[in-house]
């Protein structure tokens, strides 16, 4: 759209007069050339538009389309077949049934819904099977897409919506695909797949056996050209629709349906679904998702477990990497903890916690970030399917990072505090394992965060080390704060790793009384050249411990946030659609 002064508003129509009726077990198709606006209709059917605008309405079984009851009510297959990649095939499903079922249906009834489901779409012996990611691993294409149905259906859905299901399928894969469609259709559901061009409709009807009735229909309009023999009927015709043809033909496909018969019964038939029936009662829900908040945490909260713990290329290598570098630095730093008797002593010692922990730390903010970017495509998918809300979601991808957090900053503070060679009493080591663990997590949660508040986590990364070089700057290691501008020393405040470094060496030297080469204490010398104070550590600690949850709470805001941009830009309702809503399959007991 164009409003600028000077400038009429212009508004490209995408959907023109759009209308038909869906009923249970019937398959619709919508087919188009690619930009006839075929996906927009099913993203405004479902609900998913988030821009535009969108005028118009949808009935379900004569009644006001509400989106928060459809989507108790309807499934969306995706054509990207987005899922985590690192649960199984079950998983998946015991997932999706899990979130979306009623609280009422018992968990062995649900397993008994979801063995049925998988017999429905052929997924049987692919069970234990990994998900994986498209293209690199795990299951095939077709294999993917199936999975995709079968993650709605064990929702128990009355209207699925699939959107150019076959594409990226070769023939015998589509032709295993179609199948389970139609396995789907015969329960009784309404189906409606991506005949319409431009935005306009030029046919609505039955196909009939071999296509009959649709060439029937086009092949009665003057001009048009037969169909060969052994021809596909769907590439016929949108051969024969294509705007240079009706420009040739000096015809319009959208008038001359619009002035037949066809059209006139078709409207009639929306006339007559467009009124409750007798007796019937607008559908209704208590709340808008089928499980509560807490169950929502911990099925969430569940998923993440077994994606995590199949994730050796990001968990396994980071606890590998941790294990090298604090040998590394152990090694290099061996034993210097011991005796500080010269400021460079001291030096060495801060450089030794301050290098290896803003290492450790970098790499964590950095390496989390893929893996935080491929959960959150999935995420919104099942947001917009009405799964959960978004804080549970940012609860277990956050709570799941703690415990391979702990094992991390163990690992690494026990090798280190023992080469390095602090003094070991029960304090000081406590102090240090502190500030450790509490500063790989918030730079987990720091990388975690820039990905929720950017689109993608190739903008995320160049956020991070962009702020990981300042951080370096003002962190007091480079620059002691004592020496840092008075008009840039809120920042030293503001800084993470400043926390860090005044927590890790105010709590192993603060209250040293060891006296150094120029008769100063190691307490004296610190203060009066880095402004560390021992009697501070209590607010430091508290600091630190802060800012893993302040990032976290920011993580989940940004993820909730973009949310609501998508959902304010929604205009309820479109072009006139009515759909009739069969009754909800039984589960079998």
């Amino acid at each position: 759209e164009m409003i600028n002064p000077g400038v009429s508003e212009d508004q490209l129509v995408l959907l023109n007069g759009v209308s038909g009726a869906f009923r249970p077990g019937v398959l619709t198709a919508l087919m188009g050339v690619s930009g006839a606006g075929k996906t927009t209709l099913l993203d405004v059917l479902a609900g998913r538009k988030t821009s535009g605008y969108i005028t118009g309405n949808i009935a379900i079984s004569g009644y006001p389309k509400k989106q928060e009851t459809f989507t108790c009510i309807s499934g969306y297959c995706e054509q990207n077949d987005i899922h985590s990649p690192n649960v199984t095939v079950y998983e998946s499903l015991l997932y999706s049934a899990w979130l979306r079922l009623p609280p009422e249906v018992d968990s062995q009834t649900r397993k008994m819904f979801i063995e049925e489901v998988m017999e429905l779409v052929e997924l049987n012996t692919l069970r234990k099977a990994l998900v994986g990611l498209p293209g690199l691993n795990g299951l095939s294409t077709e294999k993917r897409k199936r999975l995709t149905i079968a993650v709605e259906l064990v929702a128990n859905p009355s209207i699925i919506f699939m959107d150019e299901p076959t594409s990226g399928l070769d023939a015998r894969a589509a032709a295993i695909f179609m199948r389970t469609v139609r396995n789907t259709v015969d329960t009784g559901r309404t189906v409606l797949f991506l005949l319409k061009r431009g935005g306009q409709e030029i046919y609505v009807g039955p196909l009939g056996e071999h296509s009959s009735h649709l060439i029937k229909y086009f092949e009665g309009i003057p001009g048009v050209s037969t169909i060969k023999d052994g021809y596909n009927p769907a590439t016929w015709m949108l051969e024969i629709t294509t705007p240079s043809q009706e420009t040739s033909l000096g015809i319009d496909f959208a008038g001359i349906y619009k002035s037949s018969e066809l059209y006139r019964r078709n409207k009639e038939l929306i006339k007559d679904l467009s009124k409750p029936a007798h007796g019937s009662k607008d559908l209704h829900f208590a709340t808008q998702y089928a499980q509560s908040f807490f169950t929502q945490c911990m099925v969430c909260l569940w998923k993440q477990h077994w994606s995590y713990w199949r994730n050796p290329s990001y968990n396994a290598v980071r606890f590998l990497f941790t294990t090298v570098i604090a040998l590394a630095f152990g090694t290099m730093f061996w034993d210097i903890g011991t005796k500080i008797t010269k400021k460079q002593d001291l030096f060495n010692a801060m450089g030794s916690m301050y290098v290896a922990v803003l290492f450790l730390g970098v790499k964590n903010a950095s390496s989390v970030q893929p893996v935080v970017s491929v959960e959150r495509t999935v995420f919104y998918r099942e947001r917009a399917a009405g799964l959960y809300s978004a804080f549970p979601y940012a609860f277990a991808q956050v709570l799941i990072e703690i415990p391979y957090i702990f094992v991390q900053a163990v690992t690494y503070g026990v090798l280190v505090y023992a080469m390095i060679g602090f003094e070991w009493t029960a304090t000081k080591f406590f102090w240090y394992l502190f500030f450790v663990f509490f500063t790989l997590l918030y730079f987990t949660f720091y990388g975690m965060m820039a990905v929720a508040m950017t689109p993608n986590y190739h903008i995320s990364a160049i956020i991070v080390s962009s702020f990981n070089g300042l951080w370096n700057v003002f962190s007091g290691y480079i620059i002691p704060k004592t020496r840092i501008p008075i008009w840039w020393r809120w920042y030293y405040w503001a800084c993470p790793i400043s926390w860090t470094l005044y927590g890790l060496v105010a709590s192993q030297f603060g209250d040293k009384q060891d006296r150094l080469e120029s008769g100063e204490t190691v307490e004296q010398f610190l203060s009066s050249y880095f402004g560390f104070r021992h009697d501070f550590l209590g607010v430091v600690a508290a600091v630190v411990g802060a800012l893993p949850v302040l990032f976290a709470l920011i993580f989940a805001v940004g993820i909730k946030a973009k949310l609501l941009i998508g959902i304010l830009g929604n205009h309820p309702s479109v072009a006139l659609l009515h759909i009739k809503v069969p009754k909800k399959m039984q589960i079998k007991y």
